[in-house]
């Protein structure tokens, strides 16, 4: 069988692992919890996701954008039609949606809003991230970026690497035969080499159904993700991003699948942590909301307010959080967003401090610099 250049680079990969993350048989257990942020670039509209099907003025505003057949959650708000799994988590109180949320910056630059998300500050610019800084204030942990660049959210000082699916490629069997005596002669690389020749079968990493070569999307990569942290000396903190979610025209159609790779994406993650679930967080966000009316192509433009999704097995889910400022034409910001009432910092400070028990100074000075005035977002989690 014809080694592929992903399996070859896999188990390299493996192997250099266990050098990034040397925490064996180190972990407390009555602390080892894990945390995975996944950033949705582009500003997803949280309307479209989330529903709020019991406000007047909503179908008013989306006429045939709104979804049809939202899956009901409480009465006043839904869940577009394609988050099945996510409402089966919300129906065993594992799931948390919390409304009308954003980073501290409210005007409509993706790259601004996404600069502000991930350096936790009110401004952009910034040289390294909140969540790097969270790595630093926790002696012994480091934390991982499913990406093949660092990104801001985890550039500092704190330990942090990156890993990406690599390019499904085969490698030529002779191209490996010229490179094993180079590998022999380092002592270093030598074990790691012989494993990745030794490495059979498919990853469903890099293969789409029916063995059809596939570039990795959400599904796969949060799939990744857990494999990785799901092992008793895993990173406790990760990083996923994904692409695609700004939404100016056809909505309805680009919304459809993307949520369905969402959903598929957190189930795979469910499902690859495994027991390691009930002391797994994880939070979904992205840099701002849409505006409350559908322009005239079919989607929505840059807006304001959106949405957050928390889930694990120890959250406070079954309910939906936040305070809703209604679509009322006197309730919008500047008359066509949703107006934010939550400062996406205190989402990250209530996951923060209860999930990885970071000190409330911590948060204060260290994390999110300045922020006193952000109070964590309190009952978060069981």
């Amino acid at each position: 069988m014809p080694l592929s250049r992903r399996q070859f680079v896999s188990a390299l990969g493996a192997g250099s692992l266990l050098t990034l993350w040397p925490r064996a048989n180190a972990v407390a257990s009555g602390e080892d919890t894990r945390l995975l942020v996944v950033l949705l670039r582009g500003g997803l509209d949280g309307l479209h996701a989330l529903p709020p099907v019991a406000d007047p003025a909503y179908a008013r505003l989306r006429g045939a954008l709104a979804p049809n057949d939202p899956l009901k959650l409480d009465g006043s708000f839904a869940l577009h039609p394609s988050l099945k799994f996510m409402r089966e988590l919300y129906g065993e109180k594992q799931l948390l949606p919390i409304v009308a949320v954003a980073p501290p910056y409210r005007q409509r630059s993706h790259f601004d809003a996404q600069d502000c998300l991930e350096n936790g500050t009110a401004k952009p610019g910034g040289h390294n991230g909140w969540l790097n800084r969270c790595v630093a204030a926790m002696p012994g942990s480091e934390g991982l970026a499913i990406a093949t660049v660092m990104p801001l959210i985890l550039r500092g000082d704190g330990a942090a690497t990156t890993w990406s699916p690599p390019l499904p490629q085969e490698v030529n069997p002779i191209l490996l035969q010229k490179l094993q005596p180079l590998y022999a002669a380092d002592p270093a690389l030598a074990e790691a080499f012989s494993r990745a020749i030794q490495t059979e079968g498919t990853n469903e990493v890099a293969m789409g159904k029916g063995g059809k070569r596939a570039g990795p999307q959400l599904p796969q990569t949060m799939a990744a993700a857990a494999r990785i942290m799901g092992k008793s000396d895993g990173p406790r903190i990760g990083f996923v991003e994904d692409s695609g979610w700004d939404t100016h025209g056809n909505q309805a159609g680009v919304l459809m699948r993307k949520l369905a790779e969402l959903d598929n994406a957190l189930r795979a993650y469910r499902d690859g942590m495994g027991a390691q679930w009930n002391r797994t967080a994880v939070l979904i966000v992205t840099e701002f909301g849409r505006t409350a009316a559908v322009n005239g192509t079919g989607g929505t433009d840059h807006g304001t307010g959106g949405v957050a999704f928390l889930a694990g097995g120890n959250v406070r889910g079954g309910r939906v959080a936040g305070d809703w400022p209604g679509l009322g034409a006197g309730d919008l910001n500047e008359g066509r967003d949703l107006r934010a009432t939550g400062d996406l910092r205190a989402v990250f400070k209530g996951v923060l401090a209860t999930q990885l028990r970071l000190s409330e100074s911590a948060l204060d000075t260290r994390v999110f610099p300045d922020s006193r005035g952000v109070k964590p977002f309190d009952g978060l989690f069981s």
